[in-house]
């Protein structure tokens, strides 16, 4: 009996880390005022697979199904495309919105480190804002929830009309503007080399593939540096959405956070504007951390009216990604109970009534139904640092008492319910609400 390959079950600290992580993301995403979704897992597979969707870049990974009434269906690739419908699906929502969504999606692709088959996705996105406004306020986003993951980040972000704008002026031809692009994003992997090999299999002519390396020796170069290279770009809607965005980036303070990168224009198709990668700024680990982008088109034309105005633009956090750079680092605490109740000969049924009393107050609350030895029992809740022991005997159970054990100052006493209550709630360090 095995896990399918890429899929893994969470449980202890793995898990108690994990729920940390949602939690600190959900609270950032609550504070800038995003409400939450839940879309669908299983879609239609023609909408999966149309070119508002990725396309063919995402079909050889799209787990495929036909249902009893043999519909083609299939599981979501990712948590962009369902929100994209259901806003499709729903015309009269009033704009803008600012939504996330924590979920599982599903890619039959290799698996490496922090990429896996069945893995979790936390997202924001906002529709109905034309401006880098938008942009700009998931940047300072992603800093503060990373900030409070306690992990330096930089934000790589780019243009991809600009990008576009910039390819044509120096001749890339239109049918081959995407793939050029996809092969700039890879510089940082294969390096100018890698950039000429592949540019060298695409057909172009030697000239633009000089001017492409031109270019792709401008590695690290300013948005303003690249604009003194190349001439007629400066009142190009790309090149102006750069400008508006970066003067934005300025004012706020986040230019060392978020620098530019001309050469970034991430593998999806829909990409219309800004795009960006989130990286760890220690360099300890070398793949993303975040990413999105801005995607005008895709809900005006999932709809069949390209004339819509459905400005969106949204941004990834890869929890599978920051589980692995933070996952080594710290020692999560387990969640576990303040309290556990063990009944003793046939007191059962008060043992359950006790219980959900501590739990009506707040206090997380076990009790004890394997009648293992008494001593086992004591010695499991010490090791798992549980303070309070609350023993029901029969005798207890006549009296209407319980026999209350504190395990840290190693004390007994015999009192009523209400009193061990008490006790409990002035002695414990705080209560515990499901959470360590």
């Amino acid at each position: 009996m095995q896990n399918v390959k890429g899929t893994y079950d969470f449980w202890g600290q793995e898990q108690a880390l994990r729920h940390n992580i949602q939690v600190t993301l959900q609270d950032v995403f609550e504070l800038y005022d995003f409400e939450g979704t839940n879309t669908t897992i299983l879609n239609e597979l023609e909408l999966l697979t149309s070119k508002y969707a990725g396309g063919n870049e995402i079909i050889k990974e799209m787990y495929q199904l036909t249902d009893q009434g043999m519909r083609q269906l299939g599981l979501r690739y990712d948590l962009t495309i369902p929100f994209a419908k259901l806003i499709a699906m729903n015309p009269s929502i009033s704009l803008p919105i600012k939504r996330y969504e924590m979920g599982k999606v599903f890619r039959d692709g290799p698996v490496k480190r922090g990429r896996l088959r069945e893995f979790q996705q936390c997202d924001v996105d906002v529709v109905g804002i034309q401006g880098p406004e938008a942009e700009a306020e998931l940047m300072q986003l992603a800093i503060e929830a990373f900030r409070r993951l306690d992990i330096p980040v930089k934000i790589r972000w780019n243009n991809r009309r600009f990008l576009g704008e910039l390819l044509e002026s120096i001749g890339v031809p239109s049918q081959e503007m995407l793939s050029v692009m996809l092969t700039l994003d890879k510089i940082e992997k294969i390096g100018l080399t890698g950039i000429q090999e592949e540019l060298n299999t695409k057909g172009l002519n030697s000239q633009v593939i000089d001017a492409i390396l031109a270019f792709a020796a401008m590695k690290n170069s300013t948005f303003d540096e690249v604009c003194s290279r190349y001439e007629g770009l400066e009142e190009r809607p790309g090149t102006m959405e750069v400008q508006a965005l970066q003067s934005l980036i300025q004012s706020l303070g986040l230019s060392q956070e978020c620098p530019f990168d001309p050469f970034l224009s991430r593998g999806l198709s829909f990409y219309t504007g800004t795009v960006y990668e989130i990286y760890d700024a220690t360099l300890s680990y070398p793949s993303s951390l975040g990413a999105g982008g801005r995607y005008d088109a895709i809900i005006g034309q999932l709809i069949g009216q390209n004339d819509m105005d459905y400005p969106t633009v949204g941004l990834s956090f890869g929890m599978e990604s920051i589980m692995e750079l933070i996952q080594h680092r710290v020692n999560p605490v387990v969640p576990t109970a303040a309290v556990l109740i063990i009944p003793i000969g046939d007191t059962a049924h008060e043992a359950l009534k006790i219980a959900a009393e501590l739990r009506s107050n707040g206090i997380r609350t076990r009790t004890e139904f394997m009648k293992r030895k008494l001593k086992k029992s004591l010695a499991s809740a010490s090791s798992q640092g549980i303070r309070y022991v609350l023993l029901m005997g029969e005798d207890e159970a006549r009296a209407g008492k319980v026999r209350l054990k504190d395990m840290q100052e190693m004390t007994e006493s015999v009192v009523t319910p209400d009193e061990a209550l008490y006790r409990i709630e002035h002695n414990l360090d705080a209560r515990i609400f499901g959470m360590a």
